[in-house]
């Protein structure tokens, strides 16, 4: 697979998430926790997907899109409380990262 830290940052990024979101109280489990892991999940797969692709900018499009459903999931959390400000900002972080790593993957392309 490509050498890219948007590679290991999403994994660790995905693995940091979902145990996350299993804490998460029943009720949101199966609303916000899922959305969120269904988010980062579609973003990692699009981010590969892209990689076996000829043309990656639509797959890398997709994933940009992916990327700002997970940020307004994730602000949603915070505003319900189910995430608290640490992990909010240290989610924030990540996400600000690998959106500026697949902005410069998409500046390399033309067209």
């Amino acid at each position: 697979m490509n050498q890219s830290p948007i590679f290991s940052k999403t994994y660790d990024f995905v693995a940091w998430l979902i145990p996350l979101t299993l804490k998460f109280p029943r009720q949101q489990r199966f609303v916000l926790a899922a959305a969120l892991q269904q988010d980062a999940l579609r973003f990692q797969g699009l981010l590969i997907e892209a990689t076996h692709q000829a043309a990656p900018r639509a797959r890398l499009l997709d994933a940009d899109a992916e990327l700002d459903k997970l940020r307004t999931h994730l602000r949603m959390c915070l505003d319900l409380k189910l995430v608290n400000g640490g992990q909010y900002e240290h989610a924030a972080k990540q996400m600000t990262e690998l959106g500026r790593l697949l902005g410069g993957w998409l500046k390399t392309l033309h067209g």
